[in-house]
């Protein structure tokens, strides 16, 4: 009798889970147990059925609404999201860094996570637009370059026309890039016109341009165009991405790290 109840009360429970994922745009498996008063189990069963029916996109330890595609969840949700596959990433983006190299880090998660193993690198030079990287940075490690520009708050960055100045005087060896979404025709996408501005001017400035985004951003459409797949060498993403799409990513010529 029991189980039939759960039954009964679950498109109730779907309406409501929803409900809680949209609102928040971003949310953790143990906060919607809290609020709902269901075990881990039954929420990621409510996950995996939303999931399929297009309401949401499981992330790892939490889930993300797929119904406001446009909005971007703050900077400390985003960190704590496929938290171990960032890492991974920045760890093998590490492996592309050279001795004497300059260094493009942009606004993302995943790059600030790459920021944080450069801390005792003295032989490299790092331009960032990145309030939270400057900071990490500014104690030690490479020397550092922090451009100019209209502060985005959202993601502490520096972005817009403002930024051209100081980025068109540089040459960058590579360009380690972040993105809100990546899909096979509309390459990559941001929320913000300004960053996507800044963004596709950094691509014009570096040799190498290398993109770290875990697989869940796979697939996903933002408001405004960041960059091409012409103009992306490296694609550095987890062990988790759809084949399929990762062979089409191949034909295009990207290099793809699986992390």
């Amino acid at each position: 009798m029991a189980e039939l109840d759960q039954k009964a009360l679950a498109p109730q429970r779907w309406d409501n889970l929803r409900a809680l994922i949209r609102d928040s745009g971003v949310i953790r498996i143990e906060d919607l147990c809290r609020q709902l008063k269901v075990s881990p189990a039954t929420v990621r069963r409510d996950l995996d059925q939303l999931e399929r029916g297009g309401a949401i996109r499981r992330v790892h330890g939490g889930a993300v609404s797929v119904e406001s595609r446009l909005d971007e969840p703050v900077f400390a949700d985003k960190t704590s999201l496929a938290a171990r596959e960032k890492r991974r990433i920045a760890e093998a983006a590490l492996t592309f860094v050279e001795p004497d190299d300059t260094v493009y880090l942009d606004g993302g998660s995943t790059v600030l996570e790459l920021a944080r193993l450069l801390r005792e690198r003295t032989n490299l030079t790092v331009v960032t637009n990145s309030l939270y990287a400057a900071h990490d940075l500014a104690g030690r490690g490479p020397r550092l370059i922090v451009i100019g520009g209209e502060l985005r708050r959202l993601s502490q960055t520096m972005v817009g026309p403002l930024t051209r100045p100081v980025l068109h005087e540089l040459h960058l060896d590579k360009a380690f890039m972040g993105t809100i979404g990546f899909a096979l025709n509309e390459g990559l996408t941001t929320t913000d016109p300004s960053e996507a501005f800044t963004k596709n001017l950094v691509m014009d400035q570096a040799r190498q341009v290398i993109v770290l985004a875990d697989s869940s951003k796979a697939g996903k459409v933002s408001f405004a165009n960041a960059g091409s797949w012409e103009r992306v060498h490296v694609l550095i993403t987890d062990k988790q991405i759809d084949k399929d799409f990762a062979r089409e990513l191949t034909k295009k010529g990207i290099k793809l790290v699986r992390s």
